[in-house]
């Protein structure tokens, strides 16, 4: 009799699974899918001699994926047009598993925290463990909170603090003329909670959390997920990509005053695509040809701790591997004295911040008026999301202590 063995059926996003069907007939073919209702993967493989088939050791003769690969049906998983619904893992001939992906994973608490003008949630192991490191986690972009990135790192050893800082009830509608002052209040916020503090960020906020080590001392890891050290142009109201990129303010200020930026440049490769409605690589709103004003480079050199650069090879979200370059220019050149290093996934896209095992099949996805190219390859991404989730984690907890 046939049975698919998944192990374990409960556990956090973040955390592998073991998938084996077992009772077939030696060399038999059986088809194994992953369904969430509105997106379906499979995997087509050939059970071994002792009628077995081991999705960490067996490679699928067909399917959404290929290749060895423990997690390929989870990131594979493509857009069916339905509509959500449970997560559920089939074999032909072997029934059928549910399984739960937790978000908030179990003995993590969550507290929402509207004060002194803040708007963010702290996640933070229900065991009393003694005082635990802090790590406030920033979103890009698309504002609001990054709850999930958040709760699911908490499970790791920390005090998580998932801060908005636009785009969200209580908080300014666009990315500009953000205070750093805010920041440093949020800062003081979980220092109250917590021991020593890092920051990790993805896109925008991988340039944020660069731009908050090198301003406050208290911040004493960095992580910055295809970020940038250079400081950009906000990005402001319109009701369409062109309009956005024409709002010429700064994203930050400090002590009142604005902090000087690198300029959008709106190509005519650039206006053509948006005019044809074809994806927009954003990544041509940003021209580095003749290098970046020395005054828009974040000074990263000042951070009080270890700094920790993951980019992309394909970015099409923008020249995340350039941009990150000049700050780990200014580490080598100013011999930083904590430890530093610069990753880069080169057949990777854009969206490689946040937990793993997620779907990576999107290589596109809306923008304002327009559609957005992520770039990179779909595999690729999934790997670089999942090693930059490890190495994030591995890289805080040994900065930080746990």
């Amino acid at each position: 009799m046939a049975e698919i063995l998944v192990n374990p059926q409960i556990a956090p996003l973040d955390q592998p699974v073991d998938v084996v069907v077992t009772g077939l007939p030696p060399g038999a073919e059986v088809t194994v899918q992953l369904s969430t209702g509105d997106r379906a993967s499979h995997g087509v493989f050939q059970a071994d001699e002792r009628g077995v088939v081991d999705l960490t050791r067996h490679a699928p003769l067909e399917g959404t994926y290929g290749g060895v690969d423990r997690m390929g049906l989870f990131w594979s998983l493509e857009r069916t047009g339905g509509k959500p619904g449970p997560l559920c893992l089939s074999a032909e001939g072997a029934g059928e598993v549910e399984l739960k992906r937790l978000t908030v994973p179990e003995g993590v608490e969550r507290v929402e925290v509207r004060e002194n003008g803040l708007v963010g949630t702290l996640f933070a192991p229900e065991a009393d463990a003694g005082e635990l490191p802090g790590v406030i986690v920033l979103g890009g972009s698309e504002g609001g909170l990054h709850e999930t990135d958040a709760a699911l790192l908490a499970a790791h050893g920390f005090v998580t603090f998932a801060l908005g800082y636009f785009g969200a009830e209580g908080l300014p509608e666009h990315l500009v003329d953000i205070p750093l002052e805010y920041f440093g209040e949020a800062i003081g916020h979980l220092s109250e909670r917590a021991g020593a503090i890092g920051v990790v960020g993805g896109s925008r906020g991988g340039e944020l959390a660069l731009l908050l080590g090198a301003t406050f001392p208290q911040v004493k890891a960095v992580v910055s997920v295809v970020g940038s050290g250079v400081v950009t142009q906000a990005i402001g109201p319109g009701a369409n990509l062109l309009q956005k990129l024409s709002y010429e303010a700064a994203s930050w200020t400090y002590k009142g005053e604005p902090l000087p930026y690198l300029p959008y440049d709106v190509s005519d490769e650039l206006r053509a695509r948006i005019v044809n409605d074809e994806p927009v690589p954003l990544r041509l709103a940003f021209d580095t040809s003749d290098g970046v004003p020395e005054d828009t480079e974040i000074p990263v050199e000042n951070i009080a701790g270890g700094v920790l650069l993951i980019s992309s090879g394909h970015d099409d979200g923008w020249p995340s591997a350039e941009l990150s370059e000049v700050a780990l220019r200014r580490l080598k050149d100013h011999d930083h004295p904590f430890p530093y290093e610069h990753v880069v996934y080169p057949e990777a896209g854009h969206l490689i911040a946040g937990p793993p095992h997620r779907p990576a099949t999107d290589v596109t996805y809306p923008g304002p008026g327009v559609t957005f190219s992520g770039g990179g390859v779909p595999r690729a991404t999934a790997h670089a999301r999942a090693d930059a989730w490890k190495r994030t984690v591995e890289f805080l907890q040994e900065q930080l202590g746990t």
